[in-house]
């Protein structure tokens, strides 16, 4: 696999490399007892989430950064006795890009060393407190196999040997790339940390990032954090790539949420500047909430001036048939600005923090003084048209979480009917993904050719798992 310079400086520059994982059989055997503790709000159709969703992602991928892989071959991929194959990494038939990389595939890599293989295999059995005859059961596994098996947690359908992990198909969460450095993540919850080891592993091991061991920034706990009780939310080092956003090759967002503590967010401005991997961070605190877990789940990027956001932090009222006596009665605030913080620190300045009053402000501020964008060309999307109750539903159904794969060219779920009106309400095409991978594949629409377009990706399943395209992507690298 081809050792490319990594970089990052962008959310919407044209996407050229990108670390996803498919989901496997690991999201099949969630069942509802351990769902919330396996970070699921509902057990998933495992075929379904596969082949008529999460599939034409990769296809989508595919056709835009490494078209050889798939151009000619749409009608044989979809074929019922091949299709499956061209998505198992450990197939023959797989697609192996080296674009488009599986996760899995870099794993199965590294554990072909066998010294990589025995620390590997002892750490994750030490996480998942295995026998010792376990541990020595699982060094005899090819390492495609063994790969599968830190996955999914099974070797076959019929064996369990520890539970499955299956929020990795948020590759977003487990790094992130800020220009050439790689930022990792300190989960917050227990769920997730077999995935910060592997990742560990794999950017410490692998080849392609080889010319960047000395760029892997890691976060540490606190002194004495085992001291304190579990609930001192505040002093735990707690990061996810949700969080984290580069908006330009000098500013990079971080979010304060339910998964990402002032500390981890402290302490990551800190290492960037330090290394002077950037000049400008924002530090965006948001309600400590499920439903919004992530800034990410909050506002996304679309194009240099465009941007989606969920109006609960806009300065403007939500609109429609939302009064304010219906809040009071379902004990809902009109609108919840004032429980946003934003506080942007510049390096060498940290004693004066600039404030925003609202995300619109900052978000525009960006596209004008990052992106050099003009003032009265910025566009904010809102979820679900900032309609009551359709702004909620929407953004639990990851409105606010779109993929630019190019300026103005960005992937979001069907479901959201009213965000969709407010993306044509804009100017923006509307597209369904099966329309453009047969207009792809024909030659009648080319990917470069592409311009303030939505495309629209099932999502009945995907959105159960509750991420969306902009969680299931690692960028690594942009133009």
């Amino acid at each position: 696999m081809r050792t490319d310079t990594l970089n990052v400086s962008s959310e919407t520059g044209r996407l050229r490399k990108v670390l996803v994982h498919s989901p496997d059989s690991g999201l099949g055997k969630v069942v509802p007892s351990k769902a919330q503790d396996w970070l699921f709000e509902d057990i998933v159709h495992l075929d379904t989430i596969r082949r008529n969703e999460y599939d034409y992602y990769i296809k989508l991928l595919l056709y835009f950064m490494d078209e050889g892989k798939i151009r000619g071959r749409l009608a044989e991929i979809n074929a019922p006795g091949y299709h499956r194959n061209f998505f198992k990494p450990d197939h023959p038939d797989f697609y192996n890009s080296q674009h488009v990389i599986e996760l899995q595939v870099l794993l199965a890599d590294i554990l072909a060393e066998t010294s990589i293989k025995s620390q590997l295999v002892a750490s994750v059995c030490a996480i998942e407190a295995c026998s010792y005859d376990v541990q020595r059961e699982l060094m005899a596994y090819a390492p495609a196999t063994l790969a599968r098996i830190f996955f999914s947690g099974t070797p076959d359908e019929r064996e369990m040997i520890f539970p499955p992990i299956p929020n990795f198909i948020f590759t977003r969460d487990i790094g992130i790339v800020i220009n050439d450095h790689i930022l990792l993540n300190k989960p917050m919850k227990e769920a997730r940390k077999r995935e910060a080891l592997i990742a560990k592993y794999i950017f410490y091991h692998h080849p392609i990032f080889a010319a960047y061991h000395d760029k892997v920034i890691e976060l540490t706990d606190t002194q004495h954090h085992f001291l304190l009780p579990n609930d001192a939310d505040v002093e735990r080092v707690t990061l996810e790539g949700g969080d984290v956003m580069v908006v330009g090759p000098s500013h990079v967002l971080i979010g304060v949420s339910e998964r990402t503590t002032r500390e981890a967010a402290a302490q990551a401005v800190r290492r960037l500047f330090e290394k002077d991997v950037v000049r400008k961070a924002t530090i965006i605190r948001i309600p400590h909430r499920r439903d919004y877990m992530h800034i990410d789940t909050v506002f996304t990027q679309v194009k240099r001036n465009v941007w989606v956001m969920l109006g609960d932090f806009s300065s403007q009222r939500i609109t429609g048939p939302k009064a304010d006596a219906v809040h009071r009665a379902l004990g809902i605030q009109p609108h919840r600005a004032d429980d946003l913080e934003i506080l942007q620190f510049k390096k060498g300045d940290l004693s004066n923090p600039r404030r925003f009053q609202s995300l619109e402000a900052l978000l525009t501020d960006i596209s004008v003084t990052d992106l050099g964008a003009a003032p009265a060309a910025v566009r904010i999307v809102m979820s679900g048209n900032n309609e009551f109750p359709y702004d909620a539903r929407e953004q639990w159904t990851d409105s606010c979480n779109v993929l630019a794969i190019r300026d103005g060219v960005v992937l979001g779920y069907d479901r959201n009917d009213k965000t969709t009106a407010a993306f044509r309400a804009i100017g923006f095409n509307v597209v369904n993904v099966s329309d453009l991978l047969i207009d792809l594949e024909s030659g009648k629409v080319n990917a470069d050719d592409l311009t303030d377009t939505l495309v629209l990706m099932p999502s009945a399943e995907l959105s159960r798992a509750r991420g969306g395209f902009h969680c299931m992507s690692m960028p690594l690298m942009r133009d």
